[in-house]
């Protein structure tokens, strides 16, 4: 039997607020974060992750009272990534209800911190996320701390590095893609698919129900994440929640 293919509403948080960002700048307030969650739960969405681009930067905690309150809010399951830097916060994060915690710039600056919480709570808890942005050559390049800073490997050596550290799943973002509404990066998401033997997360770009499948059919994600997609509607992104009804996504 066929698995259902994950989409997944990618929601940023700055303060107790939501925005969008478009390649990781130019943010856009879209609203309150607990009817957002609110929304997505009528529409019955398969798992929804939060990603607080504040903590990201400037390596602040998570804000937990926020969070207890989007958690308690939440029908599907809960990702949550953004200044997770210890053991003891991921047991705070998991016991107010978040399934899966998001790891990025504190999986380079604390080389142990992903086998901890994969010891603590199993590798299905740990996502490791992977930002990417391309130089004027093309070339790819990882960043770090909300894409403020380059790391020496490059996107499929950092992505088996995690994986030997214990990840469940592996999350790719291309930052020039984000919020860009223009497809995902289909060679990124593949070279690292193609290179790890856990689930990949295809982020950053994304606009249709076809781009989501594309992720899927052509570059071997076993999930489609977006951002702008499921918040923006028509050519001046206006505010709109909005998911994929059974119907559209039939046989995806």
């Amino acid at each position: 039997m066929k698995l259902r293919t994950r989409i997944i509403p990618l929601l940023l948080l700055k303060g107790q607020g939501l925005y969008k960002t478009r390649k990781f700048r130019d943010e856009t307030y879209i609203g309150d974060p607990i009817n957002a969650v609110r929304i997505f739960n009528e529409k019955a969405v398969d798992e929804l992750g939060f990603l607080d681009i504040g903590a990201a930067r400037n390596g602040s905690d998570p804000n937990f009272d926020l969070l207890k309150d989007i958690a308690s809010e939440c029908f599907m399951p809960l990702s949550y990534g953004g200044g997770v830097k210890s053991v003891e916060m991921v047991r705070e994060l998991v016991a107010i209800g978040i399934e899966k915690i998001v790891v990025n710039s504190a999986a380079w600056t604390d080389k142990g911190l992903i086998t901890r919480i994969a010891d603590h709570f199993g590798s299905s808890t740990v996502v490791g996320s992977i930002d990417v942005k391309r130089n004027w050559r093309g070339k790819e390049q990882v960043m770090i701390r909300g894409g403020q800073e380059k790391i020496a490997l490059a996107p499929v050596d950092w992505a088996l590095e995690m994986e030997r550290r214990g990840v469940g799943e592996i999350m790719i973002n291309a930052i020039d893609r984000d919020g860009e509404m223009t497809g995902y990066d289909l060679d990124l998401v593949r070279s690292v698919a193609g290179a790890v033997s856990v689930p990949v997360i295809a982020a950053g770009g994304a606009s249709s129900i076809s781009d989501l499948q594309a992720a899927v059919t052509e570059a071997d994600a076993t999930a489609a994440a977006g951002g702008a997609m499921f918040v923006f509607q028509g050519k001046h992104r206006a505010v709109l929640i909005t998911y994929p009804t059974e119907e559209e996504r039939a046989g995806f």
